[in-house]
Formats: C-alpha cells, structure tokens, sequence
C-alpha cells in the first residue's frame, strides 16, 4: 500500500521551528491521523475466530484476548482512564506485533446512580433557577447551603413540612423536594457541564437520562480511536435497557445466578441513602467507598421511675437510656453510663408499645431505618434534650450485679459515634476507668456538673474477664503501669486500649456470669443473643465513616428486604480461591489484595430501585445493581458484533438475530454450550458462527484496573465466573495498577491539575502521550505521568526519524556507510546490544512491565547506536547494523508508539505489511561475556581519563601546597608536558593467597540460588588451608578477610563468575583491539598492552611506576601514562 501522502511529504524536510513552535508535535498529529485511516480502512483491529482452531481453553500462544472495565458514561475520558487503559493496550499490542489473533473490546457502562442523578439534578437546576439558570451569588450561596443542610435534615428525619411517606424497604421511593435533593453539592450540576466546553442550548438535554446515553458512548469512541486504541469496534456495546441485547444478557445472567441458589432475598444491614429512598453501593457513594455497616449491640438501660425532670413529660412510659457497645460481654462489670454534658440528646419513640430510646438524632436516624420507630425512616422525637438533663439519672442496667447505676459526665464522647450514650466498665475500658477515676478523686469536678457522692463514690471496679497478662481489672493494671493521670490523657490512653483489648477477646475467660470459664471470643455472640432474647438489649448498625450519596445526602444503615448474591458462602468461596490461585496476577500485593478481599466479602445486595440498568427478570420493580451487571460480560463481546452488528445501542433493528429471539435457553446454548432450543427461530449458521466465537476467545487473558476495584468489581467476576462457567472458561489474568498523578499531583478539576485524553493528545500526538504513560509507572503504587516526559518524546521520535531517514540516505550512497563481512570490536559489541535488548524487552512486555520495556527497547538501545557511532570513529559504522537497529528499534517500541512505528516501518523503511504485525524481531542470545568485555573497556576508558587528568594537574602544579592550601599561582601557572604515551599491565588471573581464597569461595556458592551456604567457616579453612601455614600469614590475615569480604559481596550481585580466578575474556586482548579507540578518547600517540609477567616490560619503565604493576588483578589493570619520549 503506498504510504500517506501528508506522512511523506511532512517527512522529508523538517520545518525549522521557534522557541514555541508546535512544529514537530504537528508533525506527529499528522501521521497519527494518517497511519489511523490506513488502520481503519485495512480493519487491521478487527479480530476473527480462526476456523478450525482449538478452543481458547487450549493453549494460547495464537491468540490473546484483552479487556478493561468499562468505563462510566457521565463525562468525558481523562488521563486517569488513559494510564489503565494503557496497560492492556500496551499488551495487546504486543501479542499482536508478536503474530497472536489479538481480540480488544470495549464497551460503555450506563447503569446505576449517577447518570440519573446528575440528570435530576440538571432537572431541578432548571426548575429552581430558570433556563439558563441563574445561580445565586457566593454568599448567597453559603446561606442557601445552610438551609440546604437544614432541609436535608428534616427530609431525613421525616419532617411533616412536605408531607411524603416514607415507604419500607421493597417500596423505596425517593424524595423529589428541591431542598434536600440538593444536598451536599458543593457546585451546581450546569457549571460541571459547562466546564466541559458545553452551551447552555447543549446542556439542556442533559435533563433526559437517555440523552447522556446517546452523546457521551460516541465521544468516548472518537477519543479512543484518536488514542490509537487497538479495538474491535464492532463489539462496542452500551449497557442499560436501551441496549435490548445486552439487557436480554444481563437478565440471563442473573437469573442464571439465581436458579443456582446464588441470589437470595433477605432483610440486612445496608448503607442506605434516605434522600434517594435505596441502598447505596461504592459507586452510587460520593465519599465513603468500601465503608460498610459496623453493627453493635444496644443496650436497654432503663430508667428507674419516677421520671423527673425533663423526662416528667414521659410518665407512664419505659423510657431507657441506649448505649452502642461492640463489647456485650463486658456488661456484668457496669458502674455507671456516661454522657456528654453539652450534648445534644432527643427521647425517641422505638416502636407501637410506646418504649422510648434516648439518644443522639443521628443514631435515631440509623434506628429509624432499622424498624426501631414507629413509621419506617422516620424518627419520632418527643422530648429534646441535653447531657445535662440526663446526669443522675437512676439506671437498672442488664447484668450488672449492682441494682442501679446513674448516668455519670464525660468530656471525651464523641456523638458522630454510637448513640451517644456509654456504658461505663472500669475493669476492662480505660477510658471508663480514668474518668471514673477522675470523678472519684476531683470533689471540684463532681461539683462542676451537680454529680452527687453517691452516684460515685461507692461504685467500685467489678473484675469479670481473667487476661493471663493482665489478670482479674485489666484496665486498672495497664493505666497504672502506664502511668496515666486523668481521662484527657488521649495518647496514653489509646495505647492502653490497644493493649488490653485484643488480648481480651483473644486470650481473655469469663470469671462471672453463665458463661464462667468460657473464652471471651466464644462467650461474646452467644451474650448477645442472650441479652437480645431477654428484651434487654436490641442489635443496632451505623456506618463504620461517613458516607455521602452522588444525591448529596449522609447514608445511614437500614435493614432493607432486597435481593443478595451470596458472596462468602462457603462452597462459593471455595471456587474463588481455587481460580484466584490459578490466575496470573503480575504482582504479590495484587494477590494479596484479593486474599483479603475473599477473607471478608460477604452477602452483596444486587438489586436497587431508583437509576438506570436491567430489570430483575423475576422481580421486576428492582433493577440489577451496576456492580452486579458488569462481573462476566466479557463473555458478551465474543458474541456482540453477530449479535449488534456494529450498532452500539442495538437499535437499528437491522440485526439478524433479533432481541425477542434470545430466549434463556438460547443464552444456555450460545454460552453454556447447551442443546440448541427445540423452537429456535435462529438460522444455524448464525448459531454456529456465534458458539465458535465464544469457544475460541473465551477465557480472557488479562483484564486490567484500578486497584481499587479488587474489593469488588474483579472479586465480583472471579466468584460470577465459577458459578456461571466450567473451570476452563475462568479467568487467566488480572493486573492492576494505583492513580495516576499528573505532574506529581493529584489529578483535580478544581484545582485545574487534570487532562483529558483528547487534550493530551492535542497538546502532546498520541505517541508521546502513549510514551510518557509507559514511562509513568509499572507498579500498584500511584504513578506519575509527567508532561516534561511527553513533550521530550516529541522531540525523541521526530528527531529519530530524522535521523533514520538521514541513515537509510547514507547507506543508499555509493561509500555512504562501510559494508562487508568483516565485524570490529564495535560492530560485535552493538550487535549484541541489539540482540540483549530483544531479550529484555520480550521478557518486559511478557512480565507487563512497560517501563522497563520503554527502557530496554528505547531509551538503552539509543544509547548503545551513540556509543557505536562514538566508537566506530574514522572506520565508521557498518550498514547493515545500522539498518537492523533502525528496523529493531522501530518494533521494540511499536506497541507504546505504533504511530510513530507504523510510519518508520512503511514510510521510511519502506518495509511490507503494516508494522503492527510484523512480527517480534529475532535475535540471537546475548553474549553476556562479550558485554561484560566492553563494560570493562568503556570502564577502563573513564579511569584512564580520571588518571591522565590527575598527572597532568600534579605536574603542571595544579595540585595543593603542603598544608592543604591552593599552589601559588606561579607554580599554577607552570605548563605540564602533555600526556602523550599509555603503558598498561594487565594480571591474566588471580594467584597466590587470593587464589587460594576464590577457591574456597567456590565451593561454598551455590551459582543457582545466589548464595552462600549458611554457617560456611571459611576463615576457619582458610586457616588450615596452605596459605594458613605460611610464617606470614598474621600479617595477610586482613587483606585475606577484606578480599574475601569485597568478593562475597561481589558474588551476591553478580552471581559465580565474580568468584573467577581469571575473567571470562581476554583482557589484554581487549585492550589491544581497541587500542585505536582509547587513544582517540585520551588523545594519545602511544598504547602499548602487557602482562605483568613480562617481565622485559616491567624492566622497561622507571623502577617507580614498576612497583605499581603488583597491584594489577583481574579486571583491574594497572596504567603508567607519560610524555612523548
């Protein structure tokens, strides 16, 4: 095919450029968007199962099928999505330069929260602000966020204002009141819309879900291609039910699940947004992802009539003070409650029999929620109060051998915590026994807060659990030992708690109670359940942090009756683990990372009822949870393009198979490999076509994440794919990677620190930002892309494609370059590095490891063409290397720059094909002896130079005075005879007593592992060894243990051939063949290589420098450097 005109042309004479030209970038866009139509019109990305081929279960050598989440449709791409994206892409590209069938989908995510509640949100702007809207001033803005908060508040908390029911859990229905569905936006829905570069005239659209389905999906697409993405777009998709043949999936899949027993409804705890009236996954949250429900137990501490005070208004009722303890096995040693006396306190009615809790309304809130008030999420509050109402009051508390107990202050409750409301045990809690403490020795501080004596003083500690560390009052013994003086001592009183209280679940024994003698960790859930069946005390749940909605509001927990996959069931968990263990991770705190995630993942609700998504095929008021919809559809884009043809929504109504024609059975028989339905309306070769795809493909290779999504998303697919598929369609690869910073800061668009993927590749061409995104990081730690990094590669690639065409015109010139079969020390040396950078970066690419591929194949193969170039000198360098580097470095850097590559490879190099699958170059195995050769050559080199700088400045009388001061400046000034002859001595190998230690180093190395052997006395051989006989062995005894120290380390790094009594070359020979070269570097008329055992040599020069030549060994020759004689 002939290469694209505007490539060439722009080509073959670089423009000059300025100090702010865009020149050369330019010049990079320009063959992007050539070299991108070339792809596109020979569909080099669209991938085809091959006839006849084994199934992908099989070995995969010829193939390779790579995926990424899909990404979220309420935005555009940015740079964070470029750098995940990256690393699959970087894969496939390889496998593909490699000669594999590469298969590269993507697909767009539209289901859930967000896209419904940024459109609500518009909605309301509109409503409340008039188009366009008119948005209030800063500080009328801070007023109307106060009475945001407030009306967030009382839509929560039920109040009668608006006058809506709160509906139970399995009837949700959220609130519309322009008050609290604003809540918690700190900037308004249209100026985000505007930030993307929109119109007024073009947002206003956005009011309609749908419409974000249809623009935002098509955006992506174009950014994608301009990225150079390798995908095959014919298996695009978008989910929701817009898309009837992904919904008829989705629902298949589910409903597969739940066949098998895996989706069960159940009532339980579940973070839930009261403005949005549904529970509210990670990626429904605002803030808080990952945080779940921490359940306590509450505590019923009565209190004991006759109500007085505030609480008079309560007569005739039970009225109890609730205390959140995660510890109910603790309440046999009670004292006292506590609260905070300038907190703020409600009386809640709990339920029909008119019981009242008192508590904090946040956690009256959370009780609400969890059928512990009258109406469903709406707290009954029929008294306020404060903490100073509530001290003295008379308690009967469960358990506790003292028949009543009074509510007592503390200053250090924290009421975003629990109930606000704290049983006291001193025994055990040190923050209890402190404060205890504190009002039994302060007369000043009882009196502070009207606490009588009686309340305190007789109230002593009351031991009830044994800790063989810290015997019958834990508590008691760790704060005198700590030394801790009163209950502000917060740092002190921390590190009591951390000792005291997992030993006391771990090692800890019941001494009181039925349960005497029992563990703690064993006594603790059956006290529970004790104290719950005895009406004494009821189970209770808050979020363990906060979390906030994309509506804005703060979730709270409820018990909602909502459908569950059984994440964590035994025999469930079991098939994850055994296909975690099998798949390739790239990284141990990967592994890890899942590991932990199987330890504590649990039941996970699946349904919801407001967003977009799926129905549930069986319960269809609910739609499936946008992480529930997303873990196995990777199996869909085997079958998309037969299924969609191309169209991503699924809409035309062109397809073949149509969506009323996929029946569950006929999922089973496409993707199970079921019988085909008896009644099946699809013709069979469509069928069969559909059934080899997904046979040939399937299981993928690699999907690539954020690692963020191993706590739910990827842990989601292993546990989905064991229960929906056979062992040989689970997963084969995961790889994750951290954030992505720009510029080594966090990504923000407030603070203008972000990127999209379309403004980087405008600012920088694909290619370069594809550069500095393999240079960005290969680790799960956060990366760095580095905008610095990226405009450098605009000038590496387009200066290296000068220089290529500059090359490919010398070696077309009659004498242009040298030729023939005879190769130089150089020409061997930079074969070798050609071939050694073959090597390493296969085994990068293999490892996914692109940095370090950038590094191999780009940044050290650059390298070794300038040291050639230097060391060719007069000879200059042969044609043939030069264009095997050229056509070497092209592929080895073609999967990070194909732009770039596919451009040198045809335009250039004018070389078949396309460039991309032209196969990973072959190369010979390294010589690791002969890069070692000239490492000791370019070595030498350097330290001749250092040593002919020092003698020259000694002599000219550039040194230092004795003293340590500067020479005078006349003798500074005096002419130092030029360096013009080099004399170097070379010590063939190691003898006498270093041999002597090398070979007993020998034998106690082992070459594979590295390493020496434990517990080895080498020193003790050493001594019974010959050279430990000699009379002078005291005196060698220290350059013996210095020798074999410097030589051990040697070994540990650079493995056996360290412990060599002679070098793996010749030395001298090396030298002697290079002697052109280092005399051109020292500038030198004379170099002369010797032994040190030429003796007529030694003889030869000054009696001086020959008592220098001793100190030559292996690898370290010894040089004497003259004026002409």
């Amino acid at each position: 095919m002939a290469p694209p005109a505007t490539a060439k042309a722009s080509t073959e004479a670089p423009p000059q450029e300025g100090a702010k030209s865009h020149v050369r970038r330019d010049l990079l866009l320009q063959i992007q968007a050539a070299v991108q139509k070339q792809w596109e019109e020979e569909k080099v990305f669209e991938a085809t199962a091959k006839d006849g081929a084994a199934p992908g279960s099989g070995p995969r050598d010829d193939r390779f099928f790579g995926n990424f989440p899909y990404p979220y449709m309420n935005g555009l791409l940015h740079l964070g999505h470029a750098f995940t994206l990256s690393k699959v892409e970087f894969a496939a590209s390889y496998h593909r330069l490699r000669g594999a069938n590469v298969l590269f989908p993507f697909g767009f995510h539209c289901t859930g929260m967000p896209i419904k509640a940024c459109a609500d949100k518009l909605a309301r702007e509109m409503d409340t602000y008039g188009y366009p809207p008119k948005f209030p001033s800063e500080e009328e803005a801070a007023l109307e966020a106060l009475s945001i908060a407030e009306g967030a508040a009382a839509a929560a908390e039920g109040a009668e204002a608006k006058g809506e029911e709160q509906k139970a859990p399995g009837q949700f229905k959220g609130k519309k009141s322009k008050a609290a569905a604003k809540t918690g936006t700190a900037k308004y829905q249209w100026d985000i819309m505007r930030s993307m570069g929109m119109t007024d005239e073009e947002i206003k659209p956005f009011r309609d879900p749908a419409h974000w389905l249809t623009y935002f999906p098509p955006i992506a697409v174009d950014d994608l291609k301009a990225f150079g993405l390798g995908v095959d777009w014919r298996r695009s998709f978008i989910t929701t039910d817009m898309n009837p043949y992904y919904d008829s999936f989705a629902r298949w899949h589910l409903q597969t699940l739940y066949n098998k027993g895996k989706v069960v409804k159940d009532r339980r705890y579940t973070i839930f947004s009261p403005l949005d009236g549904q529970p509210c996954a990670d990626h429904d949250r605002a803030s808080g992802e990952g945080v779940l429900p921490q359940e306590y137990t509450l505590i019923k501490m009565q209190v004991v009539p006759p109500l007085t005070g505030k609480l008079e208004a309560l007569a005739g009722r039970n009225v109890f003070l609730a205390a959140a303890t995660l510890r109910p096995e603790t309440m046999y040693g009670q004292t006292n409650a506590w609260v905070l006396p300038d907190g703020q306190y409600g009386a809640f009615e709990v339920n029909e029999g008119g019981d009242v809790f008192v508590v904090t309304k946040r956690s009256a809130l959370n009780l609400s929620y969890q059928f512990l008030s009258k109406e469903f999420g709406k707290p009954h509050c029929l008294l306020e109060l404060t903490g100073h109402d509530l001290i003295g009051l008379p308690l009967k508390a469960p358990l506790t051998p003292n028949p009543v107990i009074y509510a007592l202050p503390m200053l250090t409750i924290l009421t975003d915590k629990g109930t606000g409301v704290v049983t006291s045990v001193p025994s055990d809690a040190p923050d209890d026994y402190m404060a205890l403490q504190d009002l039994k020795s302060k007369p000043a501080l009882r009196a502070k807060f009207n606490v009588k004596d009686e309340w305190v003083l007789p109230f002593e500690v009351i031991p009830i659990i044994n800790i063989p560390e810290f015997g019958d009052a834990a508590a008691v013994k760790v704060c005198q030992d700590l030394k801790i003086q009163s209950q502000n001592d917060k740092e002190k009183l921390a590190e009591a708690k951390r000792l005291t209280y997992l030993k006391g679940f771990t090692d800890g024994v019941m001494l009181v109670g039925e349960l005497k003698g029992t563990k703690v960790q064993d006594a603790k859930p059956q006290i529970k359940k004790l104290l719950v069946e005895r009406g004494e005390a009821v189970p209770y749940s808050e979020p363990e942090k906060r979390v906030t909605s994309r509506s804005g509001d703060e979730c709270v927990v409820a018990l909602t009756d909502q459908w569950y996959l059984t994440y964590g069931e035994t025999e469930w968990r079991a098939l994850a683990e055994e296909c975690l263990a099998g798949m390739q991770l790239y990284n141990e705190e990967t592994r890890h990372g899942f590991q932990h995630t199987l330890g504590w993942l649990d039941r996970w609700a699946c349904s919801r009822s407001f967003g977009l998504g799926t129905r549930i095929p069986w319960d269809p008021q609910f739609l499936i949870e946008s992480l529930s919809d997303s873990t196995v559809y990777m199996s869909y884009y085997t079958l998309a393009h037969i299924l969609q043809e191309g169209d991503i929504f699924g809409t035309s109504g062109k397809q073949s198979i149509k969506p009323d024609q996929l029946s569950h059975a006929l999922w089973d028989h496409l993707l199970l490999g079921a019988p085909k339905p008896a009644d099946c309306p699809v013709p069979d070769d469509l069928l069969q076509h559909a059934r080899q795809e997904f046979e040939y493909w399937y299981p993928f290779d690699l999907r690539v994440s954020g690692k963020d999504l191993i706590n739910n998303h990827l842990t989601f697919a292993i546990y989905n794919h064991t229960a929906m598929f056979d062992k040989d369609k689970w997963p084969r690869g995961f790889r994750t990677n951290g954030h992505l910073l720009l510029n080594s800061e966090k990504m923000s668009k407030s603070t203008g620190n972000f990127k999209t993927i379309r403004q980087a590749i405008e600012e920088f061409s694909s290619d370069a930002t594809r550069f500095a995104l393999a240079d960005a990081g290969d680790t799960v730690d956060d990366a760095n892309f580095v905008e610095e990094t990226a405009n450098a590669a605009i000038l590496r690639l387009t200066k290296e494609m000068t220089w290529m065409e500059e090359v490919l015109a010398s070696a077309a010139t009659e004498g242009g370059l040298r030729s023939g079969e005879e190769r130089s020390f150089a020409d061997r040396v930079f074969e070798n590095e050609i071939n050694l950078a073959v090597s390493l970066s296969k085994a990068a690419y293999d490892s996914m490891l692109f940095r370090e591929a950038l590094k191999t194949g780009f940044f050290d193969l650059q390298l070794a063409r300038d040291e050639y170039r230097l060391s060719c000198g007069a000879a200059g360098m042969h044609k043939d290397l030069l264009l095997r580097f050229c056509k070497v470095q092209t592929l080895l850097l073609m999967p990070i720059c194909p732009h770039y590559g596919e451009h040198v490879w045809r335009n250039i190099l004018k070389l078949p094909g396309a460039g991309i699958t032209a196969g990973w170059p072959e190369a010979a195995p390294a010589d690791m002896t002969l890069k070692a050769a000239n490492t000791y050559l370019q070595d030498c080199i350097v330290d001749f130079r250092k040593l002919i700088t020092k003698q020259q400045a000694s002599a000219g009388g550039g040194g230092k005075a004795k003293g340590g001061k500067a020479a005078p400046a006349a003798a500074a000034s005096k002419e130092a005879p030029r360096i013009a002859v080099g004399r170097v001595f070379v010590a063939e190998k190691y003898g006498g007593w270093q041999e002597d230690c090398l070979r007993l180093l020998q034998q106690h190395f082992d070459a594979e592992k590295k390493a020496f052997a434990e517990g080895a006395d080498i020193m003790g051989e050493l001594k019974a060894s010959p050279v430990g006989q000699r009379p002078d062995f005291k005196k060698l005894m220290g350059q013996c243990m210095g020798f074999i120290r410097f030589k051990k380390d040697a070994a540990l790094v650079h493995g056996a051939q360290a412990l060599d009594v002679k070098l793996q070359f010749d030395e001298a020979n090396v030298l002697r063949e290079n002697a052109d070269l280092i005399k051109r570097q020292l500038q030198l008329e004379e170099f002369s290589v010797f032994l040190t055992l030429d003796s007529e040599a030694v003889a030869a020069i000054n009696p001086k420098d020959a008592s220098r030549v001793a100190a030559a060994v292996p690898g370290s020759p010894v040089a004497i450097f003259s004026a002409a004689s």
